[in-house]
């Protein structure tokens, strides 16, 4: 228990040097490709960002839908990566080849989909390559580029608002 509070503290510690360090610099490029991060105790319909990726004529390949558990043993057929606090070393280290792809790869949009921040969510949103960061949570404003302030489970607001936003900054 003790390791653990010493291990989220040395994480904290990383993702705080890494919002430092971060330059917001948004280019003006079109959006082609989007990834979505979620936790999978709010939210479990991956299903419908893809559909709504289509409704909005992105339809690249690329697209990517992480999901978070804090259950180890989890089997989370449905989606394409999923990963559990097992898979975060101390000071910001990742255990897993699939996340540190997804962590390195520029998507043109991040959608960090979740409300109840953890520390390892807050780490891959904090490292991920992203051109531009979208957001639920208030609760640290440095992690996210855009946030809108949503339940999870209304996840039409959501879409009607994300849409809005993007068409104001030229995005699609």
């Amino acid at each position: 228990m003790i390791l653990k509070a010493f291990k989220e503290k040395s994480n904290q510690k990383y993702v705080n040097k890494l919002l430092s360090a971060r330059k917001a610099t948004i280019h003006n490029n079109k959006v082609k490709v989007v990834a979505v991060l979620f936790n999978a105790n709010e939210f479990v319909d991956f299903e419908a960002f893809r559909n709504y990726f289509k409704e909005l004529n992105l339809t690249s390949p690329k697209h990517k839908v992480v999901a978070f558990t804090k259950d180890d043993k989890y089997e989370g057929s449905q989606w394409e990566t999923y990963f559990s606090p097992k898979h975060f070393g101390w000071k910001g280290k990742i255990n897993n080849i699939d996340l540190q792809a997804f962590i390195d790869e520029p998507f043109d949009v991040l959608v960090s989909y979740y409300k109840n921040e953890t520390p390892e969510l807050n780490l891959i949103a904090a490292a991920s390559k992203a051109n531009l960061k979208v957001g639920l949570s208030r609760k640290d404003e440095r992690l996210y580029d855009l946030i809108i302030d949503v339940n999870p489970k209304d996840i039409k607001t959501f879409k009607n608002e994300l849409k809005k936003y993007l068409n104001i900054l030229n995005k699609l």
